[in-house]
């Protein structure tokens, strides 16, 4: 499981997106309490709006750069830090979160299977993903992304892997326009960190056009099953 840099697009800019990262959190606020585990934290971004409402959640990031910046920016937080992937994990947990993590597994079935053995019966296993797979750029290739998802595609995981779907939404309406102006117009990947910016300032605007329209398209995907 590896995120991928691309011409300098640096994961703190992603996690700079304030707005977007409280979006996030706001979807699965009521789903995070008991023994919780984040897969693939990356530099820890999302970990800032959750980790302070949690006692002591899990991180668990199988690279050891990334892990090593973990330990140093929670060192002084009640975070338990570990190096390893998910099927080296022994304990059984309420909650297990993926966001913007299952996109870099090659075998994701195999994946979605372990993680929900150490969860624990009637608990929730999430995952955010980018959506739509007739989205899937040279872009998404370059930063490590297998695919993109559909909502079929979890319909099709919950049935082989008897997990119960909870809750399934797209969300950041915002998002999937600027996607669709870049694939009509074939634009550059350059300047990310300022198009970053303005997408994250346009958040509360995806937030309003997400809710009057059912949540019904977006540029990410929200699963949460439940086992």
């Amino acid at each position: 499981m590896k995120i991928i840099q691309y011409d300098g697009f640096e994961l703190e800019h992603f996690d700079a997106a304030y707005n977007f990262r409280k979006y996030q959190i706001s979807l699965i606020r009521k789903y995070l309490s008991g023994k919780f585990i984040e897969v693939g934290p990356g530099k820890g971004g999302l970990t800032n709006f959750y980790h302070k409402f949690l006692k002591k959640p899990t991180l668990i990031e199988p690279e050891k750069k990334l892990y090593k910046l973990l330990k140093k920016r929670f060192k002084n937080n009640k975070i338990i830090i570990k190096n390893c992937t998910i099927n080296q994990i022994r304990n059984k947990f309420d909650t297990i979160i993926y966001f913007d993590v299952l996109e870099h597994i090659k075998d994701d079935l195999r994946e979605i299977k372990t993680a929900s053995q150490k969860l624990k019966k009637g608990r929730f296993l999430i995952f955010s993903v980018p959506a739509y797979q007739s989205l899937y750029s040279s872009f998404d290739k370059k930063v490590g992304h297998y695919k993109r998802y559909n909502k079929s595609d979890f319909f099709e995981i919950s049935r082989k892997t008897g997990l119960k779907i909870e809750k399934i939404i797209y969300y950041d309406s915002i998002g999937f326009f600027l996607l669709i102006l870049n694939r009509v117009f074939s634009l550059k990947q350059t300047n990310l960190k300022n198009k970053l910016f303005l997408w994250n300032l346009l958040i509360p605007i995806s937030r309003l056009i997400d809710f009057l329209t059912f949540n019904k398209f977006g540029k990410s995907l929200l699963c949460i099953f439940k086992k």
